[in-house]
């Protein structure tokens, strides 16, 4: 007994001696690093949930504002009556007021010193009105010597004349030779060509101070005055430089367009049309279609294109900027239906020329192409794509197609 006890003694006092020297013992990788600290393990916890709750609130924004709808601005597509077509657009071009006559350049055929002017710009004239005077005494001076010489051809004749009758008489009476007698005829005829010569000259110095004065070709208004008194008018000239009044027959006026030619189906000689000046916006005046020209502009894929006015106006003036619009037939009229048209803030063109608009049907934005005809007063006319009574947007657009709209609080 006494053994055991001894033998169990000494056993546990091994055992204790060895959990002595276990606790004595140092791990070096626990030495190497830093015990941890209470303060920080609070800070990355923070953060966390910092950063958990940011995440939250910015899907719970995305959320909220996918679910929204986008206000925009509506406006309703109106059909009108079906009568009506035939005094609607089918197509409308801007161009620009220009005389039928085109513009006449009137130059001096003498050269000469300018007088004065007999008109001022804006001043309408009419066929044969005198504009502008040269210095004439140069040309009065040259016509007295024209004069001059023809009566000295004159006097030259009827001498010659004088001296062929005797000498026929003389040789009658073999007191003159043939020879002699062939001389004095020679003498008479050339005195006949010289007094021919002088007549012309007397003419042409007639013409050349008829000159002097230029007068209006033809009815028309005049344009600008290319020189001032004083200065020296020279026939012809660079590029223009002799001309001395700029002048335009009113009389027949027309506008002038420029048409795509992916529209020249809807035009045709003898169309009816309306001209509506920009410095008259009010007013509409009938015109038709008189000229197509007979080859495509190539750098533009344009052919122009004139409408004549049935009645001139005095405040119409050349160059005045002008839109046309081509109006359907009325036969062609009767068969195209309700006329539909919407705001033209509603339609939009896209980067590949082709027009559309943003539809809104079941609350969502939809985007629909369509083809336009032409201007009716502040609208603009649909001629494909839309029946009438749908909800366009006119206003900012939706981003994207299908997207969810409201309309706007007034």
């Amino acid at each position: 007994m006494e053994s055991r006890t001894m033998e169990g003694g000494s056993a546990d006092a091994d055992g204790r001696r060895r959990s002595d020297l276990e606790a004595l013992r140092m791990d070096r990788g626990d030495a190497a690093s830093p015990p941890p600290r209470r303060g920080g393990r609070r800070r990355s916890r923070r953060g966390l949930y910092l950063a958990v709750a940011t995440a939250l609130l910015a899907l719970g924004a995305w959320l909220l504002l996918a679910g929204r709808a986008r206000p925009v601005t509506l406006a309703r597509v109106v059909a009108g009556d079906a009568a009506a077509a035939a005094s609607v657009p089918v197509l409308s071009a801007a161009g620009y007021i220009v005389p039928g006559d085109k513009i006449v350049e009137i130059g001096s055929r003498v050269p000469g010193r300018v007088g004065h002017f007999l008109v001022e710009e804006g001043d309408r004239v009419v066929a044969g009105q005198p504009l502008v005077e040269l210095d004439a005494r140069p040309y009065e001076h040259a016509l007295a010597r024209a004069e001059a010489r023809l009566a000295s051809a004159r006097a030259r004749l009827d001498l010659a004349r004088q001296e062929l009758a005797r000498g026929r008489s003389l040789e009658k009476q073999d007191y003159l030779s043939l020879q002699a007698l062939d001389r004095r005829e020679n003498e008479a005829r050339e005195a006949t060509a010289s007094v021919d010569e002088a007549e012309a000259a007397l003419e042409s110095a007639k013409l050349d101070l008829d000159d002097t004065v230029l007068r209006a070709p033809t009815a028309g208004i005049v344009l600008a005055k290319l020189k001032e008194a004083g200065e020296i008018a020279v026939p012809g000239g660079f590029a223009g430089s002799g001309d001395l009044v700029r002048l335009a027959n009113m009389d027949d006026v027309r506008a002038e367009v420029d048409v795509n030619e992916s529209d020249l189906a809807r035009i045709r000689i003898g169309q009816r049309a309306e001209v509506t000046p920009d410095a008259l916006p009010d007013e509409r005046f009938p015109a038709a279609v008189v000229k197509l020209d007979p080859q495509v502009d190539r750098q533009k894929g344009t052919l122009q294109i004139e409408v004549k006015l049935e009645t001139p106006d005095p405040r119409l003036l050349p160059d005045m900027s002008a839109r046309v619009s081509f109006l359907a037939d009325p036969e062609q009229g009767a068969k195209q239906g309700p006329v539909v048209q919407l705001p033209s803030a509603a339609v939009r063109r896209g980067v590949d020329g082709r027009t559309y608009v943003w539809l809104v049907e079941g609350g969502r934005a939809e985007k629909r192409f369509v083809e336009t005809a032409g201007l009716v007063g502040e609208d603009v006319r649909v001629v494909k794509g839309l029946v009438g009574g749908e909800d366009v947007v006119v206003g900012d657009p939706p981003e994207k197609d299908g997207e969810r709209v409201a309309p706007a609080a007034p």
